[in-house]
């Protein structure tokens, strides 16, 4: 299984789909489907019974999952791809547009 470039947190930008162009934090990352959750983005509804936690129950809006290849790291402004390489003993990530490191 490759690595994933995108990790919680990071903010992207959607590349492709309904949300094409819309920005936002990264809030969860599913490894085995693939998927991210992006804060505003894919916004679905949901029906919900009432129960202890939601008394009221009723219609919720949330985000839904999107396919990580749909999606594009956001540094300095602009869409990029990510790439690893060795800083000294340790394996950080890298913007390809610019080179900088980002953690």
């Amino acid at each position: 299984m490759a690595t994933m470039k995108i990790k919680k947190g990071d903010t992207v930008k959607v590349i492709a789909g309904k949300d094409k162009e819309k920005e936002g934090k990264v809030i969860a990352i599913n490894r085995k489907k693939n998927t991210v959750l992006v804060e505003g983005v894919n916004m679905i509804t949901k029906h919900m019974k009432p129960s202890m936690a939601n008394q009221q129950g009723g219609i919720v809006h949330q985000e839904g999952p999107i396919h990580i290849s749909n999606v594009m790291y956001v540094h300095k402004g602009k869409p990029t791809r990510i790439g690893f390489k060795m800083d000294g003993d340790k394996k950080v990530r890298f913007a390809k547009s610019t080179g900088d490191t980002i953690d």
